[in-house]
C-alpha cells in the first residue's frame, strides 16, 4: 500500500514538472509546412527506390511489390542441371490444376508380406460405398487368398520387400503407381496388414477428399535415430543436413503429390545409394526419410507434418506398442478417435516431445483416421465394435 501511494506521488510530482518545462514556440502554419515537406521527400524517395524486403512492401504498398512476390526465391548455392531440371517438373506439376474427377475416389493401396488378417473389417468398412474407392494389394511374400470380393482381383505384381531397405521405398512407388492408373483415384492411402480404420467410410471420405494437402508425417529429429545418426554428406549438394527430415512411412497423398513421386528420380536415387542400413556405420531407413524429406524441400506448405495412421510410440523402443485382445474396448477407440495433437519424440539426449496440433482446412479435427498395430487375434472383437465406434 505504502509502495503505491509512493508511486502515485512520484507520478504526480512527474506530471507537475512536466507542466512547468518551456515548450518549444512552434507556430501553427510552420509547422504544418515543414511536416508536409518531409512527408513529400520520404514518398519520392520511396518511388525511386523502391522496397526490396516483403515487409516494406505491405507497410508502403509499393508498385514494386509485385514483381518482388512474383521473383522466384534464389537459392543458397548454385543448382546443378539435374537438380534444376527436377525442380522445373516439381513446379509444372504443383501449378497443374487438372478438372477434378466428378466421381472422385480413394485408393487404398495395402503394403503386407501375405495375408490380411483384418480384410473382413475391411469389407464391412467399404460397404455400401462401390464407386468411391479402389483397392490395392502389394503382398512381397505371398499371395494372400481372399474372402472379400473387393479385393479379390486387386493384386498388384509385387516383388520382395525388405524391412529398412529401399525396397520398401519401391514397393510404396509400385503402389502409387498402379493406383495413379486410374484417372479418379485423388487420394491415396499406404495402409498395413495390421491397420483398421477408426471410422465410417463416409467420414474418412470426406475428410480425405476435400483435404488440402497430403498428410505426410515430417519433423527434425536431431539425435541418432534422425538427422544426427542417419544423414550422410554424399547427400551433397542436393540434400543438405538441414533439410533432412524423418517421419512415420504410413502416409495419405494428393494426385499432385504422387505425380512427384514417380517423375523423381534425383533425390530417389540419392536415398537409394546413401540411406541404407550398415552404410559408413549408419542405419538410415529410406521409407522414414525419402518421402519426407523431399516434400518438405519442395513443397513444405503442401504437407500436414503429420500421418492420419495413429501410433504408439510413447514406449520409445524399436517398435511400436501392439494391441491384443484385450485392448480392445469402447474406450480405447474413443481415446483414439479424440486425439487433436500428433506427438513427435526425438532420439536425442533432450528427449524431446513434439507437438503438432492436427489443422484440417485450417480447422483444429481430430487427428487418425487409422490405427495400426493390432494382433490378427483382435478381429472378433474389432467387428463387434465397429459399428458402434465408426458411426461418426
Amino acid at each position: 500500500m505504502k509502495t503505491a501511494r509512493a508511486w502515485r506521488g512520484s507520478l504526480k510530482d512527474y506530471i507537475m514538472m512536466s507542466g512547468v518545462r518551456q515548450r518549444p514556440n512552434f507556430k501553427g502554419p510552420n509547422w504544418v509546412i515543414i511536416l508536409v515537406c518531409l512527408v513529400s521527400i520520404f514518398l519520392v524517395g520511396l518511388y525511386i527506390y523502391q522496397p526490396r524486403n516483403t515487409a516494406a512492401c505491405y507497410i508502403f504498398l509499393s508498385r514494386g511489390c509485385s514483381d518482388l512476390e512474383n521473383t522466384p526465391a534464389v537459392p543458397s548455392r548454385e543448382l546443378t542441371d539435374e537438380e534444376n531440371a527436377a525442380r522445373v517438373v516439381f513446379t509444372e506439376i504443383l501449378k497443374s490444376s487438372p478438372a477434378a474427377p466428378k466421381n472422385a475416389k480413394v485408393a487404398f493401396m495395402f503394403l503386407t508380406p501375405g495375408p490380411l488378417p483384418f480384410e473382413m473389417l475391411w469389407d464391412k468398412f467399404f460397404q455400401g460405398h462401390d464407386g468411391r474407392f479402389t483397392v490395392y494389394v502389394h503382398a512381397s511374400r505371398e499371395q494372400p487368398p481372399h474372402v472379400s470380393p473387393y479385393f479379390s482381383g486387386r493384386n498388384i505384381r509385387s516383388e520382395k520387400v525388405d524391412w529398412g531397405k529401399i525396397s520398401m521405398v519401391d514397393a510404396e512407388r509400385r503402389l502409387l503407381m498402379n493406383a495413379l492408373q486410374d484417372p479418379d483415384n485423388q487420394q491415396f492411402v499406404l495402409l498395413s496388414d495390421s491397420c483398421v480404420p477408426l471410422h465410417s467410410f463416409d467420414y474418412v471420405y470426406n475428410y480425405l477428399i476435400f483435404a488440402n494437402l497430403s498428410f505426410i508425417d515430417c519433423y527434425d529429429d536431431p539425435g541418432p535415430h534422425g538427422a544426427g545418426g542417419r544423414y550422410s554428406e554424399h547427400m551433397l549438394p542436393e540434400v543438405e543436413f538441414k533439410d533432412f527430415r524423418k517421419g512415420s512411412q504410413w502416409f495419405t497423398m494428393t494426385r499432385k503429390h504422387a505425380l512427384i513421386i514417380m517423375a523423381d528420380s534425383l533425390y530417389y536415387r540419392k536415398f537409394r545409394l546413401y540411406c541404407r542400413p550398415g552404410f559408413e556405420g549408419r542405419n538410415c531407413y529410406a521409407d522414414e526419410h525419402y518421402f519426407q524429406t523431399l516434400f518438405y524441400m519442395i513443397d513444405p506448405a503442401g504437407i500436414a507434418n503429420w500421418s492420419v495412421t495413429y501410433v504408439d510410440w510413447s514406449e520409445r523402443k524399436w517398435h511400436p506398442r501392439s494391441y491384443k485382445p484385450q485392448d480392445i474396448t469402447p474406450k480405447l477407440i474413443k481415446n483414439l478417435t479424440s486425439f487433436d495433437t500428433s506427438l513427435h519424440f526425438t532420439s536425442d539426449e533432450k528427449k524431446t516431445v513434439l507437438k503438432t496440433p492436427c489443422m484440417w482446412n485450417e480447422m483444429r479435427r481430430p487427428c487418425f483416421l487409422f490405427a495400426r498395430k493390432f494382433y490378427p487375434e483382435t478381429l472378433d472383437n474389432l467387428l463387434q465394435l465397429f459399428s458402434n465406434s465408426t458411426s461418426v
